[in-house]
């Protein structure tokens, strides 16, 4: 069990953050076992098939992060430094680690086993070793991230984003106790002290004013504070709204599209999936162009549609927004051939 004592001033300070390096290293450990989470299977088939025509990721030195106890080097998940930062930031702080923790946190991480043949240098080797060890880490983190979670990103900080609000205020109506009343089971406040279930380390610490740190993640299974007693009190923790983060989209409702927009600009957003001027979409809709432009300048405002000027005809087209509205793809070759132009007036 691990226990963080949290006086007045450390819960005046308990504050929130994501860490997109820490979900990184975390779904590593799903990625490695299939059996740990059913919910994201969906995610570890895309990504095992993106990893397999990449080609130039070393998924060995990848996957040797993760021991058999499922435990991670501490020094790959430093603390935030602020509430949202960049993965490049973070991963900068882990290339500043000192070659004596690196091989210190790898070591611990595996005990009692060995450090598997990818990791052995850090057992064995020189400060110099050590350093390029911990630099081809930060390399082969830096591409699983931006193939596997990158464009995955934005969806993922919503989820998190939604947690926390969720969390801020079962804090503000019942204190502590309802915050981390229904985080996990493994988690219990009593008498001024969060204590930590079912943890290989054990130890009691005292925030003393340090305050605590709350990270959701979506690919934690279980609370994770650090594993030294001398780091300040945080906690990952697994985040609510997982089980909708790989739902496929709903299909989109063409009665309930127009029921929103109304039926004119309904159809005329299920035109517009290629660049059009209004005389074209007058001429298909057998309306006039004046009624057209009416309808194009309230689709225009809302960011439904954009418009470019080619010659001496303003072409409209389906935006991004307005293709998420729709359900619908656009075709590539369109935004290609017009999404460079300035934008125009009608």
């Amino acid at each position: 069990m691990i226990s963080f004592v949290l006086g007045v001033e450390d819960l005046a300070d308990t504050r929130f953050a994501v860490s997109p390096l820490a979900e990184t290293v975390l779904s590593l450990r799903v990625l490695r076992e299939p059996g740990l989470s059913a919910l994201h299977l969906p995610w570890r088939r895309s990504v095992l098939g993106k990893l397999e025509t990449l080609g130039t990721l070393d998924t060995g030195l990848l996957l040797s992060l993760v021991a058999r106890r499922r435990t991670l080097p501490d020094f790959l998940t430093p603390r935030p430094g602020g509430f949202s930062p960049a993965f490049g930031e973070e991963l900068a702080v882990v290339r500043r680690t000192r070659p004596d923790a690196v091989r210190r946190d790898l070591v611990a991480a595996h005990a009692p086993d060995p450090l598997p043949p990818a990791l052995r240098d850090a057992a064995t080797g020189e400060d110099a070793a050590v350093v390029r060890l911990r630099d081809d880490i930060c390399d082969v983190l830096r591409q699983y991230w931006e193939t596997a979670l990158e464009p995955l990103w934005p969806r993922i900080r919503l989820v998190l984003e939604a947690d926390m609000t969720y969390r801020a205020r079962q804090l503000a109506l019942g204190g502590a106790r309802l915050l981390f009343a229904d985080m996990h089971p493994d988690l219990r406040w009593k008498d001024g002290v969060l204590h930590i279930d079912k943890m290989i380390s054990h130890f009691r610490t005292t925030a003393a004013g340090r305050g605590l740190l709350l990270v959701p993640s979506v690919f934690a299974h279980k609370p994770a504070p650090p594993v030294s007693a001398e780091e300040p009190p945080s906690l990952v923790y697994p985040s609510r709204g997982v089980a909708t983060l790989w739902a496929p989209a709903p299909t989109a409702d063409a009665a309930a599209l127009a029921s929103l927009v109304g039926a004119p600009r309904a159809r005329l957003l299920a035109l517009l999936d290629e660049p059009l001027p209004t005389v074209e979409l007058a001429r298909r809709l057998r309306v006039t162009p004046s009624a057209v432009s009416q309808q194009l300048r309230v689709l225009h405002a809302t960011g439904l549609v954009t418009r470019a000027r080619d010659g001496r005809q303003v072409l409209y087209r389906r935006s991004e927004l307005g293709d998420r509205l729709t359900g619908s793809h656009g075709a590539p070759e369109a935004r290609g051939s017009h999404g460079s132009h300035r934008e125009a007036t009608d």
